[in-house]
C-alpha cells in the first residue's frame, strides 16, 4: 500500500477522497488549514498548514510516493494574489517537494473552466485549447497550474490532471449551500432560455475518476502528462438540474428568468462597482456567472474511458436520491436537542 498525501484533505472532493483512500488500505495524509476531527478519527494524520507555504508543503511530502493535488482557491469573485498563492505557488510547492522527496505519482485536480472560452461547448474533447483571456481568476490560475503539472511529467514523476465538472452530492460545502441560500433569499434567477445542456460530476464518481488516474499512473502510461474531463456523462438542461438539486431541499423551482445579455451587462456594472467601492462580499452576478448559466458545457469522456478506465457508476438520479436523503439526516441532526 502507498503513503498518499491529499492536499486539501478537509474539503468536499478531499475529504471524499480521503476516507476512500483508508478504505483501501493506504496510509493517508492530509495537507490543510482547518481541523477535521472526522479525518483523524478514520486514521488519516492531519498536518495544518497552507499549500501556498513551502515549508508546510514540504512537512506534509515528506515519506509519501504519491500526491492528489486537490487545494486550491475556488469561486470566481476575490483577490488576485489569494489566487495565485492558492494555485499557482502552491502548485509550485507541490511539485518542488515531489522532486525533493522522490514521489513518483502526482493526480492534480483542475477543472474544465481551464478551456472555457465563454460560449457553448457541447462534446468537447481534451484537444480543446486554453482561451487567450479569461473573465476571472480562478480558470486563469488554475489553467497555469495544469499546464504547470503537465509540463512536469518525466520519467521520474508521471503527472496527470482531472478536469471534474460542477461536483456535487453529500457533504457538499460549496455549491449546494449557494443554490439554496440563493433560492431560500430570492435571488435565484434563469439566465437565458433555460435549455442549455451541462453536465456534471456526482461526488463518488469524481473520486473514483481520481482513483483510476492513481491506479494506471506511472511514467510512460497512456495518461501520464494529459488531461482528462470527468463528468456523470448525463447531459441535460441545466435548470431542470438546478431545480431537481433545490427539489432535494424541499425548495421551489426558479421561474423568475433574465435574459443572458442582461445577465452578463449586470455583472459586469456589479464587478465594476465592487472593485471601485471595495466593497466585501461576493457580487450577486459576474460576467462569467452569466455566461456559465446561459450557455452549455458538457463533454466527450472517451479519453477518460479508455485510458483511465473511468466509468461513471452512480446516476444523476441515484444521487439525487441520496444527496435527498443526507439532507433529510442533516436537518434531523439540527433539530435534535
Amino acid at each position: 500500500m502507498s503513503h498518499i498525501l491529499v492536499t486539501g484533505g478537509s474539503g468536499f472532493v478531499g475529504g471524499a477522497l480521503c476516507r476512500r483512500l483508508i478504505e483501501r488500505g493506504h496510509t493517508v495524509r492530509s495537507l490543510q488549514r482547518g481541523e477535521s476531527p472526522a479525518l483523524s478519527t478514520l486514521g488519516v494524520e492531519c498536518v495544518r498548514g497552507d499549500v501556498g507555504d513551502l515549508a508546510a508543503v514540504r512537512a506534509a511530502a515528506r515519506g509519501c510516493d504519491a500526491i492528489f493535488h486537490v487545494a486550491a482557491k475556488a469561486g470566481v469573485w476575490g483577490p488576485a494574489a489569494e489566487y495565485v498563492r492558492a494555485n499557482v505557488t502552491g502548485t509550485e510547492n507541490v511539485l518542488a517537494a515531489c522532486r525533493e522527496f522522490g514521489v513518483t505519482r502526482l493526480i492534480f485536480t483542475s477543472s474544465p473552466s481551464v478551456v472555457y472560452h465563454g460560449g457553448d461547448e457541447s462534446g468537447i474533447d481534451e484537444s480543446t485549447p486554453y482561451p487567450d483571456s479569461y473573465l476571472t481568476d480562478y480558470p486563469r490560475t488554475k489553467a497555469i497550474a495544469e499546464r504547470l503539472v503537465l509540463a512536469a511529467n518525466g520519467p521520474r514523476l508521471a503527472t496527470v490532471a482531472l478536469r471534474p465538472h460542477l461536483i456535487w452530492g453529500p457533504g457538499d460545502n460549496h455549491l449546494l449551500p449557494r443554490l439554496i441560500d440563493r433560492a431560500k433569499s430570492g435571488r435565484l434567477r434563469r439566465v437565458g432560455a433555460g435549455t442549455n445542456l451541462v453536465d456534471t460530476t456526482y461526488i463518488d464518481n469524481c473520486v473514483d475518476g481520481h482513483l483510476c488516474a492513481f491506479d494506471r499512473l506511472q511514467p510512460g502510461a497512456a495518461c501520464a502528462g494529459r488531461a482528462y474531463f470527468l463528468s456523470n456523462d448525463e447531459p441535460q438542461p441545466l435548470w431542470d438540474m438546478i431545480n431537481r438539486l433545490l427539489a432535494c431541499a424541499d425548495l421551489p423551482p426558479v421561474t423568475k428568468s433574465i435574459s443572458a445579455t442582461a445577465a452578463y451587462r449586470v455583472g459586469g456594472v456589479l464587478e465594476f462597482v465592487y472593485r471601485t467601492l471595495h466593497l466585501s462580499g461576493e457580487p450577486p452576478m459576474t460576467r462569467f456567472v452569466a455566461r456559465q448559466l446561459s450557455t452549455s458545457h458538457w463533454y466527450d469522456l472517451t479519453a477518460a474511458k479508455r485510458d483511465l478506465g473511468y466509468a461513471p457508476r452512480v446516476t444523476v438520479d441515484e444521487g439525487l436520491s441520496r444527496l435527498r436523503q443526507w439532507l433529510i439526516s442533516c436537518e434531523r441532526g439540527a433539530s435534535a436537542p
